[in-house]
């Protein structure tokens, strides 16, 4: 089904998640209020890392990364989200013990991305996506929609 522009009515369960979060990451980086912190190419992102991430416009992929988690998951708290971004980490010759990931890691990019107006505090319960939030998930899952669908004609019948 067609709404307006062309759009197709789809969200961002049916398009591939790389997709979206490297598209929503180019769109961020054009957001005046998502800036990295001065020390976000020193900082590991978690005490079971070994080294920073190699890639220098990480701030931005993990920001797309909060919005598209929170919106399927949210309302989610920072409690939660750092256990998403954790990992396992090797105590001497032991099995691996669950890390959380560093809070200033999620929690700046999570202010940041309320600034924009993106997301929204929901009491005690956590975060949530707002209303702009979600259109702009789903304006640019419909866009990627629509691409894959010119490659693959067979997914037409899906959306």
């Amino acid at each position: 089904m067609t709404i307006g522009k062309g759009l197709e009515l789809t969200n961002v369960h049916m398009v591939p998640q790389d997709m979206l979060i490297e598209r929503l990451s180019e769109q961020l980086k054009r957001t005046s209020q998502i800036t990295p912190q001065t020390w976000a190419q020193y900082v590991k992102t978690g005490s079971h890392r070994e080294r920073p991430p190699q890639n220098k416009d990480w701030w931005y992929t993990r920001s797309a990364s909060l919005l598209r988690k929170l919106y399927l998951h949210g309302p989610l708290g920072l409690a939660d989200l750092e256990t998403e971004y954790g990992g396992g980490k090797r105590v001497k010759f032991g099995k691996s013990h669950q890390r959380d990931a560093g809070q200033a890691a999620i929690r700046k990019p999570l202010q940041q991305l309320e600034a924009a107006g993106l997301v929204e505090k929901k009491g005690q319960q956590g975060r949530v996506v707002s209303s702009k939030g979600m259109s702009l998930l789903d304006k640019l899952s419909s866009e990627i929609f629509i691409e894959l669908k010119k490659e693959n004609p067979a997914l037409g019948r899906y959306g």
